[in-house]
């Protein structure tokens, strides 16, 4: 017969040890279990606080454009050396559509103490620096370019200006101390050219042929005193436009017409190639010229042959 099991009975205090010791068993596991995953769970490390990175300091904004500059009109000005030394964008065809208002429907025809506005122009760029380039080879000189030259000036009113195709020559500075002739004499512009003769008949003029001996000269070209005088005509003269005319020695009036400006006033004592204005296109003219007379009398009539004049004076023309 198989043995039965035998029955422990064990004393009621250690069943209470015993059933204690489980009890503590089954309490510990939660709290190994927690304190495990506490040891495994790092607290997040404080973010330190990125400081903002100071923005680079804004570009200086360009300067604010200058207004319209002015310049007051001197004696021996034109719009282009005005243009040319204000280096005015466009010339002076562009200083002249800027200042309409002020010169008038003439561009040719300026006065000292005018007061013109000279466009603003924005700084350049400085120049990049490049490598020296070979040396360019000399080129020729262009020619000079040709113009309609006026044949002559009409005085009488509703008269038809005759024109003549002429060879421009570029307007020269005065000379320093022009070389006079024994005589004292010079010719009324620095190189010379003729244009129109003296005596041409036509019934365009009142007198009924040309009182003066053309010199072709474009706009600004000096015109200077023939022999030491005194003027006394400096203003406008109708068809002659602006017109200087001075009382030389020998009591001969020597007559410079068509000026685009007037650089002396009447009394004032000249001396031989002094600078007497420019000449240009003012009065009944089709194109820039200097229109030249010597008269015996200071009035319209009393005209004489101006070329023969300064040759027995010893002027080359």
């Amino acid at each position: 017969m198989p043995a039965q099991a035998r029955r422990i009975t064990l004393p009621r205090a250690a069943r209470i040890g015993i059933a204690t010791a489980v009890t503590g068993v089954s309490f510990a596991l939660p709290l190994v279990t927690a304190m495990s995953a506490q040891a495994h769970t790092a607290p997040a490390a404080p973010v330190a606080p990125v400081a903002a990175a100071s923005a680079p300091a804004a570009p200086a904004a360009p300067a604010a454009a200058q207004g319209d500059a002015s310049y007051r009109v001197v004696s021996g000005d034109t719009l282009s050396k005005i243009a040319d030394a204000k280096h005015v964008e466009g010339g002076w065809q562009a200083l002249y559509a800027h200042n309409r208002s002020v010169v008038g429907a003439n561009p040719n025809l300026i006065f000292p103490g005018q007061s013109l506005a000279i466009a603003a122009q924005a700084a350049p760029a400085a120049p990049v620096q490049k490598p020296a380039a070979p040396a360019a080879k000399p080129q020729a000189a262009p020619a000079p370019r040709q113009q309609l030259q006026v044949r002559t000036e009409a005085t009488t009113p509703g008269a038809q200006v005759q024109v003549q195709a002429a060879v421009a020559q570029p307007a020269q500075a005065p000379a320093a101390a022009p070389v006079a002739a024994a005589s004292g004499y010079v010719a009324p512009l620095a190189n010379p050219v003729l244009g129109e003769a003296y005596g041409v008949a036509g019934t365009m003029w009142a007198s009924g042929h040309h009182t003066g001996q053309d010199f072709v000269a474009s706009t600004g070209t000096p015109v200077r005193a023939v022999a030491n005088g005194v003027v006394v005509k400096a203003d406008n003269g109708g068809a002659y436009g602006n017109e200087v005319e001075i009382r030389l020695a020998d009591g001969k009036y020597a007559q410079y017409a068509h000026l685009s400006s007037i650089g002396v006033t009447v009394g004032q004592s000249v001396t031989v190639g002094q600078q007497l204005g420019l000449s240009g296109a003012t009065g009944n003219v089709t194109g820039p010229h200097l229109h030249f007379e010597i008269r015996t009398g200071p009035e319209y009539g009393s005209d004489i042959d101006p070329v023969a004049y300064l040759r027995a004076h010893g002027v080359a023309l």
